[in-house]
């Protein structure tokens, strides 16, 4: 399973991150997250998401499986056939109230997570199961990848350049 779509788009986000300066902890509209929220919110669902791809318990909600084969095809598949983020609002334990106090902290939290969710996928690859979320059902690995890929593109347009 290719995780370089995920790690591409996680490096530009850290990148831009990276280059925000003052603006780091200053949202960029009211009721909007700061750039240090918006890197936080990426971590914790990619924290959950290896959580998930590993079969552990997460802070993800879970759909009743028989509303899941619905879920997964208004949301999940109609993401990755659009190759754009839904505007959706984040579950509550996914929305950050704060984030690192610096983009160096947060670069290092998000390496992490990143690292737990390639390790997670590969693994789960090499046992030729399908993810087993509690949102979306049973999905390959490499589209689960490819969902979290969009989602870290979609936070990073999110981002002051």
């Amino acid at each position: 399973v290719s995780l370089s779509g995920v790690r591409a788009a996680t490096g530009a986000l850290l990148a831009t991150a990276d280059g925000v300066g003052a603006f780091w902890k200053i949202p960029r509209a009211p009721g909007k997250w700061s750039p240090s929220q918006v890197v936080e919110h990426v971590a914790r669902i990619m924290e959950e998401s290896a959580n998930v791809v590993a079969g552990v318990p997460s802070a993800f909600p879970t759909i009743p499986f028989p509303l899941r084969p619905i879920v997964r095809l208004l949301v999940f598949k109609r993401i990755l056939r659009r190759k754009a983020f839904l505007k959706m609002k984040a579950a509550e334990a996914m929305d950050p109230p704060t984030g690192s106090a610096t983009p160096k902290q947060a670069r290092v939290r998000l390496e992490v997570v990143l690292t737990r969710f390639d390790r997670a996928c590969r693994a789960r690859a090499a046992s030729g199961q399908d993810v087993a979320s509690t949102i979306f059902g049973a999905v390959p690995v490499a589209d689960f990848a490819r969902f979290q890929e969009l989602h870290v593109r979609h936070h990073h347009l999110q981002l002051p350049r």
